[in-house]
């Protein structure tokens, strides 16, 4: 399990390296553009990676970034490299049901959001954990390390 929970900027490089395609959970929609959650998202299309769409709340909507949504994880045709996770960290629990069911590569906790019990089991069930720092910060630190 240890060797789950990634803390070190090696760690965290090598995940990054190896992630193409990553669902975001609690994704916001373009009228929030100027939320995290949003702005992150946004800046990982521009990188090239993969972005898949799974706000929790707006279910009108179809569409986030040019990409259709998806309201569970379960229900994304194909593999995940990464979750970003976009969610308080008493708001993770309800999610995990679906994280395991859906066995991303990894699952990439936001700044400021950190849940021991929860990275516990994904790390325990073979899945990659990172919590409290931004994805947008690390790959862009990643990005420039590798230059």
């Amino acid at each position: 399990m240890p060797g789950h929970l990634l803390t070190t900027d090696d760690e965290i490089d090598a995940l990054l390296a190896r992630t193409h395609r990553i669902a975001v959970l609690g994704i916001k929609t373009e009228a929030q553009s100027d939320r995290p959650a949003f702005t992150v998202p946004r800046y990982l299309v521009a990188a090239g990676l993969d972005v898949v769409p799974v706000p929790v709340y707006y279910p009108d909507v179809t569409t986030i970034l040019g990409r259709p949504v998806y309201r569970r994880l379960v229900d994304i045709p194909g593999d995940l490299d990464l979750v970003d996770v976009f969610r308080r960290a008493e708001d993770l629990p309800p999610h995990l049901d679906d994280l395991l069911a859906k066995r991303p590569r990894a699952v990439w906790m936001q700044l400021g959001i950190r849940h021991e019990a929860v990275a516990a089991r994904l790390a325990a069930e073979g899945i990659d954990v990172v919590q409290d720092r931004c994805i947008l910060v690390e790959h862009r630190r990643a990005r420039s390390a590798r230059r």
